[in-house]
């Protein structure tokens, strides 16, 4: 199949690269195997065999094929790619008083800007979300609803959706009534219940470091102080450094995203969690659960939750439809446990009910047996992007760079060389159209100053290609002293 034309040489050799690595990703081109010869290639694709050197030649350097002396180009047996970022070495942090919100609300300004390229934020693109479908839906409920869609549904929500969302908990191991689910206007409303339900201002807050930058917000803006665990690539926060936490410090509360957390994309084992969630209810500690990726998985089965394994109700489940459905539809819930009157009491005098023609929208979709199928094909284009965007950072991305390999969400997490700070590129890379989350805001302190989040649920174009080999570029200037802004350059944030 002849690639699209291009007026852009370097970019005719990159589509080839990369239909070489989508072809090593998926399993197609195996360890050891040879790929196709330079002319074969270059007549399947409709490319010169120079272009197609170009790219085997780029694709060696980087160390994911090698050529033999009279026999071609093998793929290497491990492809090489980034090394992950390192976890932060310090046992828990002291509670901390939080103060991002300038910051935040910095970064936050471009979202939604059609003139950016939006590698900041963690969202699945909209021409992988069942678009036509719901809409359709939603139109029929508009019509054929009557006085039902325009009147208030119960404060726990529409019971089609609840009795539908219950089935889906199972396979993630949770066993729940219509009547323990709550609706709730996406996942950050569930958050706020349950935080809401469960603290009093000065409150300590356990969260993972990095933790998502909301978390922050919404700690500071209940006056609770945060107890920073470290989060560790590989799996996540660890049982021990919980339990020493919990140990040394007055702790009311833990908020974890155990399924591919928001921005290092760990996964916490599932025994780790169980045994987590059981010395947790032992010491009488709520635990709020975020799982808005746990349907991302790219391999093996469903991860479990932290209330997959609860018994006494002390783990608040909260997710939503916004990364998997319709983000604008804002459909979220929350299993409250134990907690549910409180949380009851929060909804009722804050938002009363969620809009009722999204939500009965959502329950016929789920109820019609396509979801499943339809979370297949976007898992396997989010892992395909995510690999994608790995190779691209070990090509352009100056040396030292590390990258975290997620096995599910929509994020990676890089950690950039020492010489490099992620606020300066952050602005670099603003005033280019380029959108990028600096590592600051994932943190009650600086110590992510040199990380960034990218995300990776963008669908993958010569637009989203060009704008990261431009921050690479930009990283590599500051890298070298060449790029570095001087004081006045940047806006200035007090940590």
């Amino acid at each position: 199949m002849p690639l699209p034309q291009t007026d852009d040489g370097i970019f005719r050799y990159v589509s080839v690269e990369r239909h070489i690595l989508e072809r090593i990703e998926s399993g197609e081109l195996l360890p050891g195997e040879r790929i196709p010869s330079l002319r074969a290639l270059g007549t399947r694709l409709g490319v010169s065999v120079s272009t197609v050197n170009q790219a085997y030649m780029a694709l060696e350097r980087r160390g994911v094929v090698e050529a033999r002396p009279k026999s071609g180009f093998f793929v290497r047996s491990r492809p090489d790619r980034p090394p992950a970022p390192r976890p932060s070495r310090l046992p828990a942090k002291p509670p901390t008083a939080i103060n991002r919100g300038a910051l935040i609300r910095e970064v936050l300004g471009g979202m939604g800007r059609r003139d950016m390229v939006p590698l900041n934020v963690a969202q699945t693109d909209e021409s992988l979300l069942p678009t036509r479908q719901l809409s359709r839906l939603l139109a029929k409920v508009a019509t054929a609803g009557g006085e039902s869609v325009v009147g208030y549904e119960g404060v726990f929500g529409n019971l089609g959706l609840r009795r539908q969302i219950a089935w889906r908990l199972v396979e993630a191991g949770i066993e729940a009534r219509p009547e323990d689910i709550m609706i709730t206007s996406g996942a950050m409303e569930a958050l706020y219940i349950a935080l809401r339900s469960v603290t009093r201002p000065g409150d300590n807050v356990a969260i993972a470091a990095p933790s998502y930058y909301c978390f922050l917000q919404l700690l500071e803006n209940f006056g609770l102080r945060a107890v920073e665990l470290p989060s560790h690539p590989d799996g996540g926060v660890r049982p021990a450094d919980l339990a020493a936490a919990l140990d040394r410090f007055d702790i009311k509360v833990v908020i974890l995203t155990p399924n591919f957390n928001n921005p290092d994309g760990a996964r916490i084992p599932d025994p780790a969690k169980a045994e987590m969630t059981a010395m947790l209810t032992a010491r009488g500690v709520p635990v709020i659960e975020d799982d808005v990726y746990g349907d991302l998985y790219f391999d093996g089965g469903r991860p479990r939750c932290l209330a997959s394994s609860d018994t006494e109700g002390y783990v608040l489940h909260c997710s939503s439809f916004s990364k998997t459905l319709a983000p604008g539809f804002r459909v979220g819930y929350l299993l409250p446990g134990r907690y549910a009157a409180k949380a009851f009491e929060i909804k009722a005098t804050t938002n009363v009910c969620c809009a009722t023609p999204t939500q009965i929208a959502v329950a016929e979709y789920l109820s019609q047996g396509g979801f499943e199928r339809h979370l297949r094909k976007i898992r396997a284009v989010l892992e395909r992007q995510a690999r994608i965007m790995e190779e691209r950072i070990l090509r352009s991305f100056p040396p030292g760079t590390r990258v975290t390999h997620p096995g599910g969400g929509t994020v990676l997490w890089v950690q950039l060389p020492e010489a490099v700070d992620s606020i300066a590129l952050f602005y670099e890379a603003k005033a280019k159209g380029i959108g990028v989350a600096p590592g600051n805001i994932f943190s009650s302190c600086d110590q992510f100053s040199r990380f960034l989040r990218l995300s990776y649920g963008n669908v993958w174009t010569p637009v989203v290609d060009e704008a990261l080999t431009t921050l690479g570029r930009l990283a590599a200037a500051q890298a070298e002293g060449a790029g570095l802004p001087k004081d006045d350059d940047c806006p200035k944030h007090n940590p």
